[in-house]
């Protein structure tokens, strides 16, 4: 019987890799005829290196403002800020340099300039899908490996209900995407190596998925091969471009499941819990969830599984072993324990990760919050 399916492609146009960070966004802006371009930056690089300040030398005067104060899981009162200062600047781009909460948080500045949403409680309405496209578009110059720039997705963190939620445009994905290893230097080394747990996470379920494509599959495949190279090698040596590009590549790779429209699973969505609820930074959410939902689902895909092992360099071995033990290897968290959280919690976890978009399409069927424990247990 044949296989059938689709690939969506998404409205990214270019990605620019191995080339200094000003230089690609001035060559950018140029093609992209901006006269006033709005930055969204992380504020330790810009008030500890001059990262940010090169970025603004190579733009001149069509830089027309900055806004440095996005904190972690992107909540709504800080996208309304970021979203007004933008209005106010009448930016006609939005360049981003730093983690995944600013990436996330433009997306969102985004639809609310395209929706004249000045409120936190005004953020509501654009969460459907009948919303106007924005009309000014993003360039993305990451500093971490989580790759929230190559999805049409931004997750944004409700204060009132600590619920991260998702919003979802064709054309909030970035215009374009400028990978330069140099400006991840300044990134801590613990931010680094879990955030590319959190792309080999993408990896992971993206291959383990009942809806993954050969297409995605390859992907993914190749992208978690540069990544169990890259990463080791990063952490020995803090120098080594080529190991960091390596790693962004990999994380560019990671993402072809997610924007090709391949659902995550329950790693995902337990983290997006973990994130909003506790404020667990995302990289360390894959890292101490992902080997448990990997045994957990064993029973339902072992064959997928085996190709995680190979790609990883270790053939025949038991891909949760490999994960946990790789994870362990970068000096990273891997029980809920070491972060705190006790079984107390395990209830509300559980009956909130039933109402994430990943969870329901696990590969392994979960029925319910009892089967979500039950992966909880494993991680405890």
């Amino acid at each position: 019987m044949l296989t059938s399916g689709r690939i969506v492609f998404t409205d990214m146009e270019q990605v620019h890799f191995g080339k200094p960070a000003a230089e690609s966004v001035a060559e950018l802006v140029k093609a992209n005829g901006a006269e006033r371009v709005f930055l969204m930056v992380s504020g330790t690089l810009n008030r500890q290196t001059d990262e940010v300040e090169s970025v603004r030398r190579a733009l001149g005067n069509k830089c027309v403002g900055t806004f440095d104060k996005m904190p972690a899981h992107s909540p709504r009162s800080a996208v309304i800020a970021a979203a007004q200062q933008a209005r106010d600047a009448r930016a006609d781009l939005i360049v981003t340099l730093g983690g995944g909460s600013i990436t996330d948080g433009a997306k969102a500045v985004q639809l609310c300039l395209a929706n004249d949403i000045t409120t936190v409680e005004g953020i509501d309405k654009v969460r459907n899908a009948d919303v106007h496209a924005p009309t000014v578009r993003q360039v993305s110059i990451p500093t971490t490996l989580s790759a929230g720039e190559f999805s049409g997705i931004a997750g944004v963190t409700n204060e009132a209900t600590k619920v991260k939620e998702l919003f979802r445009h064709p054309l909030i994905i970035p215009q374009a995407v400028i990978l330069d290893p140099e400006v991840t230097r300044h990134t801590p080394m613990w931010l680094f190596l879990s955030t590319g747990i959190r792309a080999v996470d993408h990896c992971v379920e993206g291959v383990c998925s009942n809806e993954s494509t050969e297409f995605t599959n390859a992907s993914a495949l190749h992208g978690l091969a540069l990544l169990a190279r890259g990463l080791p090698r990063v952490k020995a040596d803090p120098a080594d471009m080529k190991a960091r590009l390596d790693c962004q590549i990999g994380s560019w790779l990671s993402m072809g499941g997610l924007a090709a429209g391949v659902p995550m699973g329950a790693s995902h969505g337990i983290g997006y819990v973990l994130g909003a609820v506790f404020d667990i930074p995302h990289g360390h959410t894959s890292c101490i969830m992902l080997p448990s939902v990997m045994r957990w689902n064993k029973s339902a895909n072992a064959d997928r599984q085996a190709l995680i092992a190979n790609a990883m360099g270790h053939p025949g071995k038991d891909a949760g072993d490999v994960l946990d033990q790789f994870i362990r290897g970068l000096g990273m968290p891997r029980s809920l324990s070491e972060v705190k959280i006790g079984k107390e919690h395990f209830e509300r976890i559980a009956a909130q990760a039933m109402g994430t978009p990943w969870v329901p399409r696990n590969p392994r069927k979960i029925d319910g919050p009892a089967e979500v424990k039950e992966i909880l247990e494993l991680a405890a």
